[in-house]
């Protein structure tokens, strides 16, 4: 699987080959989410943000504290009209490819974590063409293919060829694989990718240090500035997250908005994506909802992310129960993930995927079910909104 070369490494400080961008984001963003006092929020500043077109920093961590939880009803009826605003009644439908799930990194809390003995497995061109038959012809034009964290299994030019071979049958093509370089995100794009989603896991550095012991994703600034190399690579898209559970979920949850801004602010003209995630059980880490944020704190902060970045598509994936899914498309939430397998391979009809999963999914309904649950409340169901030409 790869030598791991980031063990016992400052996370603060990049390995050789890593790109360095000029830019304090990163700062900006540590010392803006450091230290709030979530406990000095009260229902009159959750008021006031209410009342507001456009949020202040103030007014979106009142959102995410503490004294907005009995505001949740006010919260959803203004971010539906937020929602209606920017995006009708759309719902844009994709589901995902696992292509590979060898992994460099020993992350304590993931499924593919390098130290864990899964089976491990990686399609190849054959088999990933199949897969992508497959999922095509449930009538999704939008893939998202993602790969463990191994560069030496799962390289630039092995994502780049099935992203090739997803241009022959979806519109639009995301990634979700290891933090690169702008040269080689460019080399994707030319590929066929669009988007770039990657999820910093937790915003505070103390806590990222323990739970990344080793491997390229314990270096902190590298992985925050995933996005804005992609960007640069020439990607249209990026997408935010952090993992719900892993820290303070206000803490990152606020992070994750501002760095989302900020980036907007700095390339406006990137489509900007944010998802809210909750860990999910794995093998090595059994319990319905080991972070202890509840569907209510996770529908706050889905709230608070639609009020705070109104333009912004937010995604709600399969670590969610349908019911839950199908209440957030109705208040915020704008895609959706639909007949989802997170082994390796599965999406062919095959008994078993060849790779086991990395977390357990919650809503395994097929993509016509959750397209007709959409219908049925009163949605519109896209499958892709983009021409080329």
């Amino acid at each position: 699987m790869g030598q791991i070369t980031a063990n016992k490494k400052n996370p603060m400080v990049y390995l050789p080959g890593m790109e360095v961008l000029e830019s304090n984001m990163l700062e900006q963003v540590l010392t803006l989410s450091a230290g709030i006092d979530w406990e000095k929020y009260e229902a009159a500043d959750v008021e006031q943000a209410l009342r507001q077109e456009r949020l202040t920093l103030a007014d979106f961590k009142a959102l995410l504290s503490p004294a907005a939880e009995p505001f949740l009803e006010d919260m959803a009826s203004v971010a539906q009209r937020r929602t209606c605003d920017f995006f009708g009644n759309s719902i844009y439908m994709f589901t995902p490819l696992y292509l590979a799930n060898y992994c460099e990194n020993h992350c304590v809390y993931c499924g593919f974590n390098c130290q864990t003995a899964i089976k491990r497995a990686r399609l190849n061109e054959a088999e990933i063409e199949r897969e992508m038959q497959t999922i095509a012809a449930t009538g999704l034009e939008e893939i998202l293919l993602l790969t463990g964290e191994s560069p030496s299994m799962s390289d630039v030019s092995y994502i780049g060829r099935a992203c090739q071979l997803a241009r022959k049958y979806f519109r639009v093509i995301g990634l979700e694989v290891y933090p690169m370089n702008s040269d080689e995100y460019a080399y994707l794009h030319r590929c066929g990718a669009d988007y770039v989603t990657v999820f910093q896991e937790t915003y505070n550095p103390e806590i990222y240090e323990k739970l990344h012991l080793a491997g390229r994703k314990r270096i902190f600034p590298y992985r925050f500035y995933a996005q804005e190399r992609a960007l640069k690579g020439g990607m249209r898209g990026v997408g935010f997250g952090a993992l719900l559970g892993l820290g303070d979920f206000r803490q990152d949850a606020f992070a994750t908005g501002l760095h989302a801004q900020l980036l907007h602010k700095k390339r406006p003209q990137a489509e900007i994506a944010l998802s809210c995630p909750r860990l999910r059980p794995t093998l090595y880490q059994p319990g319905e909802n080991p972070g202890g944020v509840s569907e209510a704190q996770l529908l706050q902060v889905l709230l608070a992310y639609r009020l705070f970045l109104p333009m912004a598509n937010i995604t709600v994936s399969t670590r969610e129960r349908a019911s839950v899914r199908d209440q957030f498309v109705r208040l915020g939430a704008t895609k959706i993930s639909a007949g989802v397998c997170v082994g390796i391979g599965g999406h062919n009809g095959e008994a078993e995927s060849k790779g086991d999963e990395q977390f357990s999914i919650a809503d395994p309904r097929s993509v016509s079910a959750v397209y007709e649950a959409l219908q049925g409340g009163g949605l519109q169901p896209v499958m892709s909104d983009s021409l080329y030409l």
